[in-house]
């Protein structure tokens, strides 16, 4: 399996016979929801993931999932409350409940002010979960107080987020809460960070900066929940280390109907930029209940491999569900044989575009390489991860074995489809030697087999060191 798994860890995951069998079933990345928890509070399940990763000798990256902004209605007087259409309600500020709760419909408080600037008649405003929809019947007080009526008729519950879709919202992704949190998490060994509400490159330069206060190299997963996030793609990517698509709170921004073009789109901006693509939300929810998952589930997340997404991310299957096991079986059963399928359409590695540098394709030279040599694998030196991200990105046939002396380099190349990153020996000088010695020492491979190499080797007129060798090698 080439495919990525991450796994949200929850009341049904957290203890350690549980977390070990995933990792064996193909886990690499675990999902810390700072929604939910503290950083410290998740400290015993950290422990007991480093405990499992020595054992198995395997590297495990640790996701912090920063909450961000999230806009959500207060206390809402005989909650749950079920709203036909035609149904009115008022939507405005916590400190303006008084002044109108006298009225005989409920009153939806929110205690940030930025998230009803702006609210023109007609805009909607839509729960968390999709229902209920409302549109804005009547501007009470401008910025503040609006009336709103139901559309689509559903229950409104206390504490429930609410979306305006396609209204920018002027709220930096990284907040005060999540300063804390990211500061706290560094302290105890989180690996990454994926970032929520992402709008813009501002946002990732504001958590790039707070890392940096830390010496640390930390890579940062940009989650794009909002229209405007979507449009600002380019800006995004040239800072973040990936991209979500976090089709929960998107699908409620951007039309339903348009979301899985939109996922698609997505993938293929990452895909031209070497840079890890991750999709989530809802891939197998019926899973949280029941032992299999519906058809068109299992369709959709073939659809999203296919689409070339790095990674599949599961949330509440894994988090609250009844079968955290049977769901990462199921993943890695779809995974191979829509990659198998791949493979058969696909009859060589992807050809990188004309505007890329030679470095993509030198990694598409070790690609057909070893696929003409018909190799056991394709192995590279990758002390940044650059390498291996560009032979990641030609989609290989082939395992690829990427040795780095960092340790941060490690955890973000679990991001990468296909990779298996490996630390490699810094007693041995020469990256070459390096990449030899791993191949002789490691069991799957047998006598006979080659393996394709890429390293780097400096030359007198090389001013920087690169990727600049490929060799066959014959074990």
């Amino acid at each position: 399996m080439h495919i990525k798994i991450i796994a949200t860890i929850g009341p049904s995951s957290s203890d350690y016979e549980t977390l070990k069998k995933m990792v064996v079933l193909g886990v690499t990345i675990f999902r810390l929801n700072f929604s939910h928890n503290t950083p410290q509070g998740f400290l015993p399940i950290i422990k007991v993931i480093r405990q499992i990763e020595t054992e198995l000798n395997t590297p495990i990256t640790i996701m912090g999932d920063l909450s961000g902004p999230k806009i959500r209605i207060g206390e809402v007087i005989n909650s749950p409350l079920y709203l036909g259409k035609g149904y009115k309600a008022i939507l405005g500020l916590e400190g303006l409940r008084d002044k109108y709760e006298d009225r005989e419909i409920p009153y939806l408080s929110i205690k940030i002010p930025e998230a009803l600037v702006g609210l023109t008649h007609n805009m909607k405003a839509i729960l968390s979960d999709g229902i209920p929809i409302f549109r804005v019947e009547e501007i009470l007080e401008q910025d503040k107080v609006y009336l709103l009526e139901v559309e689509s008729g559903g229950t409104v519950s206390s504490n429930k987020g609410i979306n305006f879709p396609g209204k920018p919202i002027s709220l930096p992704a990284l907040t005060e809460t999540d300063k804390k949190n990211l500061h706290d998490a560094l302290e105890i060994g989180i690996d990454s960070f994926a970032l929520s509400f992402v709008q813009d490159k501002q946002d990732i330069i504001d958590i790039k900066t707070e890392i940096k206060k830390h010496n640390v190299s930390i890579p940062v997963i940009a989650k794009l929940e909002r229209a405007n996030g979507v449009e600002n793609l380019e800006e995004i990517l040239q800072l973040a280390d990936g991209i979500m698509v976090a089709r929960g709170d998107l699908g409620l921004e951007c039309p339903l109907p348009a979301l899985p073009i939109i996922q698609k789109k997505i993938i293929q901006h990452c895909k031209k930029q070497h840079k890890p693509s991750i999709v989530a939300t809802q891939m197998l929810l019926s899973m949280v209940h029941n032992p299999l998952p519906t058809r068109a589930e299992t369709t959709d997340v073939a659809n999203a491999i296919m689409d070339g997404a790095d990674c599949v991310m599961l949330s509440d299957e894994t988090a609250i569900g009844n079968y955290p096991l049977e769901v990462i079986k199921i993943i890695d059963e779809i995974a191979k044989n829509t990659e198998n399928y791949i493979f058969e359409r696909q009859t060589e590695p992807i050809k990188p575009s004309h505007e890329t540098g030679p470095g993509s394709y030198l990694a598409y030279s070790a690609c057909l390489l070893a696929n003409y040599a018909k190799s056991r694998a394709i192995a590279c030196h990758s002390t940044s991860g650059k390498t291996a991200r560009l032979i990641s990105s030609c989609r290989p046939f082939h395992r690829i074995y990427a040795l780095t002396p960092n340790r941060e380099v490690i955890k973000f190349l679990n991001f990468m489809w296909g990779v298996t990153p490996i630390l490699s020996d810094k007693s041995i000088p020469v990256h070459l030697h390096r990449v030899e010695s791993f191949i002789q020492n490691y069991n799957e491979f047998k006598p006979g087999d080659s393996i394709v190499i890429t390293s780097g080797q400096p030359t007198p007129g090389q001013k920087e060191k690169h990727t600049n060798q490929i060799k066959i090698y014959y074990k």
